[in-house]
């Protein structure tokens, strides 16, 4: 499977689409404005311990002060040593409120979430990540070879020799390089620790230590491996920032990044725009006919599965089985474009053979198998119901692109001018009971008024003669359906 990286930039934003065999697979946004602070080193200030919760909250200097948890603090300084707590420790003999702390992000900020924390500082380079406070040698699981394993931790162990300091853990991109390109990627992280080290001593708390790559940077240093074929980039500066990256840490990926100097718009070569579009409705086509419903909320996603106007040409159960096949391949790749984490319940059409239960789940197994972002499958229930939870390390698409309506508030429906019109009937008998007005005045936008006008015109004569006072009514083309005002005369 081949894939190409298409990187757009502007002043405002950079983003990268990943496209595997012409079909668009991810998208990553990054504004100047509000850069992602995943991998970014504070000197934060404890503000508040939580004991119930185990947790502390820290201002490091961001919008909204950032969540520490008690099992993300890997160490803390005893006598000015760095020591492992204990597991079973309470939070609140850990640290201590108005305390200076070095933590790493390690989740953005996402919703009316501040960031979360950890003490653990981990570097990453193209085929390791340095953890200053541990000792440990960790492989990546997703190289499974026994032997292949244990050469690289002893490569690693004879490049650290007997004094040096903190442990790595290799990245699956070191399981074919040289024991060179692993001790250049060792120098540059112990030449970027002494950095941050003195960073540290100097800088203020509540401040910035160590920012990460910028996003451009980022992929590729962590995302470009050999399934990649070419990385075209839309900006001559940024293209040669990462030519010079790539010589410096990556030199085999060289020749790969172009500079695309055309004049149609980068994104435009595989329909980028158009799917970005697509990806922020709720509705998705399957090819058969079919469709899905995607709901995102605060506490989940929701995934309805439809046949819609496929009809099928053997029996219904075929029908069924079909769809739901053709469902879970589109659905781990929605998860993946849309970048929706957390929990997420998918809701198969019901299917009486188990067999085809099974099929259908081994699908969603194998499509999502092809997912960077880690992720886990429970079994189908027996309504067709199955949970899959993805990580969750940043905002999806939906959250960077839009915001709530400033209409509806983010509920997605609004109340019918007829609901509104009873509420304005119920708010002028309110009035009347507690005010002696001359006569009332109903301001409230043009479909609620054309519905006293004409249905509801009765009601409002009644209304009238209960209270003995004139209602006039009045249209605000500014608001909307549910805005109203009564005002007493």
């Amino acid at each position: 499977m081949s894939e190409e990286i298409l990187i757009n930039v502007t002043p405002q934003e950079t983003r990268v689409a990943v496209v595997e065999n012409g079909v668009l697979q991810e998208v990553h946004i990054e504004r100047a404005a509000a850069r992602g602070l995943v991998g970014n080193i504070y000197k934060g200030k404890v503000v508040r311990i939580l004991p119930g919760m185990q947790a502390a909250f820290v201002d490091a200097g961001l919008e909204r002060t950032a969540f520490l948890h008690a099992s993300d603090i890997t160490h803390v300084q005893v006598n000015g040593q760095e020591e492992t707590p204990p597991e079973t420790r309470p939070i609140s003999e850990l640290l201590r409120e108005g305390q200076d702390i070095v933590v790493q992000v390690i989740k953005d900020p996402i919703g009316s979430k501040g960031a979360r924390l950890s003490t653990q500082i981990t570097i990453p380079a193209r085929n390791l990540v340095y953890l200053p406070y541990s000792r440990n040698i960790g492989v990546s699981q997703r190289i499974e070879d026994a032997r292949e394993r244990e050469h690289l931790r002893q490569v690693v162990r004879e490049a650290m020799g007997p004094e040096a300091q903190g442990g790595y853990i290799i990245r699956t991109v070191a399981e074919s390089v040289s024991e060179q390109e692993i001790a250049s990627d060792m120098r540059f992280l112990q030449r970027t620790w002494q950095k941050i080290q003195g960073r540290i001593q100097e800088a203020p708390s509540r401040s910035l230590i160590h920012e990460d790559l910028s996003l451009a940077m980022r992929f590729m240093r962590d995302l470009v491996g050999e399934r990649v074929e070419k990385i075209r980039i839309d900006s001559r500066e940024t293209f040669n920032k990462a030519l010079a990256f790539a010589r410096e840490l990556i030199p085999e990926v060289a020749d790969r990044i172009e500079y695309y100097p055309g004049e149609r718009p980068i994104f435009d070569l595989y329909s980028v725009e158009d799917e970005i579009q697509r990806a922020l409705e709720k509705k998705v086509m399957l090819k058969s006919g079919g469709f899905l419903v995607i709901d995102q909320t605060e506490a989940m996603t929701t995934v309805d599965v439809n046949t819609g106007g496929f009809v099928g040409r053997r029996n219904l159960e075929e029908t069924l089985y079909k769809t739901n096949l053709e469902a879970a391949q589109t659905i781990a790749r929605q998860l993946r474009l849309r970048n929706i984490g957390g929990i997420i319940i998918i809701d198969f059409i019901d299917m009486k053979e188990p067999e085809h239960r099974r099929q259908v789940l081994r699908a969603l197994e194998k499509a999502l198998a092809r997912d960077r972002v880690k992720s886990s499958v429970t079994a189908m229930s027996p309504l067709g119901l199955v949970e899959v939870t993805r990580k969750r390390a940043r905002e999806s698409l939906e959250q960077v692109l839009c915001g709530p309506c400033p209409t509806c508030g983010g509920r997605g429906v609004l109340k019918t001018p007829q609901t509104v019109c009873y509420e304005i009937f119920r708010e002028i008998l309110r009035e009347a009971r507690q005010f002696g007005a001359r006569e009332y005045q109903v301001v409230a936008a043009q479909a609620v008024v054309d519905l006293l006008l004409d249905e509801e015109s009765q009601s409002l004569v009644n209304l009238q003669e209960f209270i003995g006072r004139p209602i006039h009514l009045q249209v605000e083309t500014q608001y909307h359906n549910e805005q109203f005002d009564v005002v007493l005369l």
